[in-house]
């Protein structure tokens, strides 16, 4: 069945590693029948910081609260286009794909600005009003699916479990479970292609074999088992119960595993 999917890459560099990924990720979903539509960043020059400009009708001049203004401009309407724009393309995808550089352990400050003008109060948390009722496998973006797809300029050892740069899992978490799963997306495990500063043709080929084969499961393999707020781990929404995980402390605890 075609569904419709939404690739954001960030890259400043037309001819980058980032932005052959999203390409050869576009021809291979089109390939397998799916729509594609696109948000390249840099290509764009997308406003990345989040300020009172993306307020232009405020509900309360005397203090920019950013939850309480973005709910506003949301539920009337105000939001800037390049917003609108953007949630339309959000609301319309079946899974979104990020691809993007890893920079100082996260991604490209402009890809960060993108959720945090698009992901707005009413859209992706606060749902229907209900405030932190809804999130972590609920919200207004449940029944999408999400994957990060990211490159490193570190071999892969540097992120494995004992690598010095940390477990790359680990590293991505306040993206993948903070930023998507927190809205309710399903969450596919990370796609990396490490070492790209020293990458060649066959590893080129390599790399683009390795997404394909990681798109043609977008919609049918299993997503990171992140426990859901409101399944019964959490009965206060914030703290797990004692018998779940005992003894396990930390980002794994939150994997139901």
């Amino acid at each position: 069945m075609s569904k419709t999917v939404l690739i954001v890459h960030a890259h400043p560099d037309p001819a980058s590693l980032t932005a052959q990924l999203a390409a050869s990720a576009r021809d291979v979903l089109r390939g397998v029948g799916h729509e594609v539509i696109q948000s390249d960043l840099y290509a764009m020059g997308w406003k990345a910081v989040y300020d009172e400009r993306d307020f232009p009708r405020r509900r309360d001049a005397s203090r920019l609260s950013f939850v309480d203004e973005s709910g506003h401009a949301f539920r009337t309407g105000t939001q800037p286009d390049d917003i609108r724009t953007e949630q339309a393309k959000l609301l319309a995808a079946d899974a979104v794909v990020f691809q993007f550089p890893l920079w100082w352990f996260g991604m490209p400050a402009i890809m960060k600005g993108w959720i945090e003008r698009v992901f707005a109060y009413g859209l992706a948390y606060g749902h229907r009003g209900a405030g932190n009722t809804h999130r972590y496998g609920e919200g207004g973006l449940a029944g999408k699916r999400a994957m990060l797809s990211v490159t490193t300029g570190g071999p892969a050892d540097d992120y494995a479990a004992r690598g010095i740069n940390g477990q790359l899992d680990e590293l991505l978490f306040p993206i993948t479970h903070g930023t998507l799963f927190y809205p309710g997306m399903e969450v596919l495990p990370t796609h990396a292609v490490h070492g790209a500063g020293r990458i060649d043709g066959a590893g080129m080929d390599a790399a683009r074999a390795a997404l394909a084969a990681r798109l043609r499961g977008l919609f049918s393999d299993a997503p990171i088992p992140y426990r859901a707020q409101n399944g019964g781990d959490y009965p206060g929404r914030h703290l797990l119960a004692d018998d779940i995980a005992p003894g396990v402390t930390g980002l794994r605890a939150h994997l139901a595993v």
